[in-house]
């Protein structure tokens, strides 16, 4: 199992709405996540900066593959035209990247 952290930011004038959707999440796109090995996926908040911080855990054996499939699904696709323009990148992205990636630098169970 790999933990994955990232990092993205939000505009403000739609974290009302961003929260409102993402508490009715469309089926078929959490069919399509759990479909590609990842669980426990969680999206926190951070106010006033306004960033969107994602946990997930990805108990996969091959993550671009898996990945690439959430990519080419439909309904995850206009999920996606909805969500992304809410969402500000950070600048220091890595190339590629549209949330950006976290080191881990600590955890215990």
């Amino acid at each position: 199992m790999i933990r994955i952290g990232q990092v993205i930011g939000i505009k403000p004038e739609v974290i009302e709405e961003y929260t409102r959707i993402h508490a009715e999440v469309w089926p078929g796109v959490l069919e399509r996540i759990a479909a590609s090995n990842i669980r426990n996926f969680t999206i926190f908040l951070r106010r006033p900066e306004n960033l969107l911080f994602a946990y997930m855990e990805y108990h996969g054996t091959d993550w671009e593959a898996d990945t690439a499939k959430i990519a080419a699904d439909p309904e995850t696709k206009r999920w996606w035209e909805i969500t992304d323009p809410m969402q500000v990148p950070l600048e220091t992205r890595a190339e590629g990247e549209w949330w950006a990636g976290m080191e881990e630098v600590f955890h215990v169970d």
